[in-house]
């Protein structure tokens, strides 16, 4: 979400110490984790937006002429910069439902919950931010 390593960690630290001091306000019996991501998420698109739009739009992967093991470590396939590129040209709202559902693994309902969007709008957002994926991927092949 942030384009940089460094940027996300700061964000999920910063995330973190947010959720210790608002833990009192957490619901018992709510699932925590959806909760926690949600003060991350928030934390991230905060600092994105400080950092400017340029900074909000690049997702940059490794610097170019690291080498393929560098790559292969990383689990970095042929088309893996080319994925980055074309998501980090997507809205932020396609980015923010792409990343929370395919780059952290989150199912929908937990999607639903790190975004503070309804579950039917998790699906349909991703149904439309998938299709102008492949379409940009398309173009680019």
């Amino acid at each position: 979400m942030t384009g940089s390593t460094a940027e996300a960690e700061d964000a999920a630290q910063d995330g973190f110490v947010k959720a210790w001091r608002a833990l009192g306000g957490f619901r018992r019996g709510a699932p925590f984790r959806p909760w926690l991501l949600a003060i991350v998420v928030n934390e991230a698109r905060n600092r994105m937006r400080s950092a400017g739009r340029q900074a909000a739009l690049a997702l940059r992967a490794a610097e170019p002429g690291r080498g393929d093991a560098v790559d292969e470590a990383l689990g970095r396939t042929p088309g893996h910069e080319q994925l980055l590129a074309a998501v980090a040209q997507l809205r932020e709202e396609d980015r923010l439902a792409i990343g929370c559902r395919y780059f952290l693994d989150l199912s929908e309902q937990e999607t639903a919950a790190a975004l503070g969007w309804p579950r039917g709008t998790v699906k349909s957002r991703l149904s439309r931010a998938l299709a102008r994926l492949r379409s940009a991927m398309e173009e680019e092949a």
